[in-house]
């Protein structure tokens, strides 16, 4: 079983909840340890300023290069399950890690080049059926959540003429997960 759909990011919940954890706590986290240690001060401001600008230019970066859509492929199989981003799209991702990845060189950012190279890496995941030790069904969202180790998850975002038969499809496939 094979498919295509393009994901809005700001508005499907559970891409949203995502990237709450992975953006708003460490950002959370360091807004709450500027406002504690440095008292009433203007800089205060500044700081927590510069936290929601980049907030703000992130949010139209990626409105403006992945038009705020996530661009998907999913292909199901008696393997596993395979997730990797449209080609279009990768090419796009390909070019920018590949500048964030010579920014960090050039600027002796070593972070900034880890960023590059761990963002490349993501493209592509497979999931191997016997791997999976949980699946949540979501009919209301037309999505199916699958996951195996601690890094190891797959959201099958379906569009709903296929949401039926993809559950249908890894729940055939549940059933030998759980013996």
């Amino acid at each position: 079983m094979e498919w295509k759909i393009s994901i809005p990011i700001f508005r499907n919940s559970i891409i949203v909840k995502q990237l709450g954890i992975a953006i708003g706590i460490p950002f959370g986290v360091v807004a709450v340890v500027i406002c504690v240690t440095s008292g009433r001060s203007v800089d205060t401001l500044y700081a927590l300023g510069l936290i929601g600008a980049l907030m703000l230019f992130t949010w139209i970066f990626v409105t403006a290069v992945y038009g705020g859509k996530y661009e998907a492929e999913f292909i199901l199989n008696d393997k596993g399950v395979l997730c990797r981003t449209q080609a279009k799209q990768a090419r796009r991702n390909r070019i920018i890690n590949t500048l964030t990845i010579v920014a960090g060189l050039l600027s002796g950012k070593p972070a900034v080049a880890g960023s590059g190279l761990l963002a490349g890496g993501r493209q592509s995941v497979f999931l191997r059926w016997n791997k999976i030790t949980k699946i949540g069904y979501r009919p209301d969202r037309c999505t199916i959540l699958l996951r195996g180790g601690w890094t190891e998850h797959i959201a099958l975002f379906c569009t709903k003429e296929n949401y039926t038969q993809a559950e249908q499809f890894v729940r055939s496939k549940e059933r030998r997960i759980w013996i």
